[in-house]
């Protein structure tokens, strides 16, 4: 059997936005085979230019490449007339087309979805805003940390009275990467029903508001508070012990352990004939309190594997370098390897998802910025010596590479 392309073979997805929700919903279209324009300007994209934990990479930064890969580049200058009728023809052959323009932008480059719609009435537009396209907030900034800090997720978790904590991770910008990709996923399925394209809108406060979906029912259905106790649990809609807690040599996590076994194992008499789903909420920060007591006389391998075998749930806390070294990990495959032409061998995280007969695969890293310019434009059907003007004018421009052959992730 020939290996497929992926499941998304054959549609092309034009990739508009820029920053991380945006192109990290398009990179997983081009994972599973789609191809994927990204339409950068002439300069281009923002995030080239803004490199998270200062990884400058080589020609191109970390944070880009890892957002950025099976895409070919078309760097273009969309507010020039010439620019923009190049556009209007890439969208007339194009499936999918994703924007994460600020207000208005995309209505004045002609780019807004009556515009597109009306040359290729197939097309599942797809536009990611902070917080809507329209209401009060329209013009604030989408940023992830202030997203979640408006999404009430801070206050579910740590100790009454000190500051809340964000995410470890671009949470906002991640789930609302998900939530589009699904979305330009149904909308595909809708238009092989039915012929029928349609707008799409996705925005982050929805996006990490309905990701909250047991949280907030329980406090608009079931009327509790969301309050945050003495001690620092994990979140406040789960009984105590559940935590993070200090071992003698690191940290482990503690869930919904039964108190009377949990007390017999960490040596704690008082938990005998509690009872978990009672005394779980009553005495939370007391119980909690006493659990930390104990942990810390033992290393985090001992409790884990002495609560594992009773039945209980526990684990480590692992820092990056543990999550790689893990041998579950290595057995899932969950990173991947490729050779990048201008980065060298990388090493990045793969695939969500495994499927027996389309498998998500890489066929190029991220782009250098026009780096497909010339072959993007003859494929629709610009001639040489047009191509040629439209460089020479400044309205797009190219970026020669060596060829490589295509690595294919293991």
């Amino acid at each position: 059997m020939s290996q497929s392309r992926g499941a998304l073979d054959g549609y092309r997805v034009l990739d508009c936005s820029i920053a991380m929700a945006g192109p990290f919903a398009a990179q997983r279209l081009g994972d599973l085979g789609a191809d994927v324009v990204k339409i950068e300007p002439t300069a281009g994209e923002w995030q080239r230019f803004a490199a998270a934990g200062g990884a400058r990479g080589n020609r191109i930064n970390v944070s880009f490449l890892s957002l950025n890969r099976n895409k070919r580049s078309l760097a273009i200058d969309a507010k020039s007339d010439d620019g923009a009728a190049v556009l209007r023809e890439l969208v007339a052959s194009a499936d999918v087309f994703l924007q994460n323009y600020r207000p208005g932008v995309a209505k004045r480059l002609g780019l807004d979805y009556e515009t597109l719609s009306a040359i290729n009435p197939g097309l599942v537009y797809v536009s990611i805003s902070g917080y809507g396209e329209t209401g009060p907030y329209v013009s604030r900034p989408g940023q992830d940390l202030l997203v979640q800090a408006m999404s009430g997720a801070m206050l579910s978790a740590g100790r009454d009275g000190e500051p809340p904590m964000p995410a470890g991770q671009y949470l906002a910008d991640a789930v609302t990467a998900s939530t589009a990709f699904e979305a330009v996923l149904v909308a595909l399925l809708h238009r092989e029903r039915t012929g029928e394209g349609q707008l799409v809108t996705v925005n982050m406060l929805d996006a990490l508001t309905t990701l909250q979906m047991q949280e907030l029912s329980v406090f608009t259905v079931g009327g509790v508070p969301q309050r945050r106790g003495a001690e620092p649990s994990a979140h406040v809609y789960i009984r105590a012990p559940y935590g993070v807690f200090e071992t003698s040599d690191g940290f482990m996590a503690l869930a919904f352990a039964d108190l009377e076994g949990l007390g017999r194992i960490i040596g704690e008499p008082s938990f005998a004939g509690l009872d978990p789903e009672v005394d779980g909420w009553a005495r939370r920060d007391e119980i909690h309190a006493k659990v930390a007591l104990r942990l810390r006389a033992g290393t985090t391998e001992r409790w884990v594997d002495e609560l594992l075998a009773a039945g209980m749930w526990a684990g480590p806390v692992y820092g990056y370098q543990d999550l790689l070294d893990d041998p579950q990990i290595a057995h899932n495959g969950t990173f991947v390897e490729y050779d990048h032409p201008t980065e060298g061998r990388v090493k990045v995280p793969g695939f969500p998802y495994r499927f027996s007969a389309t498998p998500a695969r890489i066929d190029r890293g991220a782009p250098l910025a026009g780096q497909h310019t010339r072959e993007v434009l003859a494929e629709l059907g610009i001639d040489d010596d047009r191509v040629d003007a439209l460089l020479a004018s400044g309205v797009v421009v190219e970026t020669t590479l060596e060829p490589v052959e295509p690595q294919v992730a293991r």
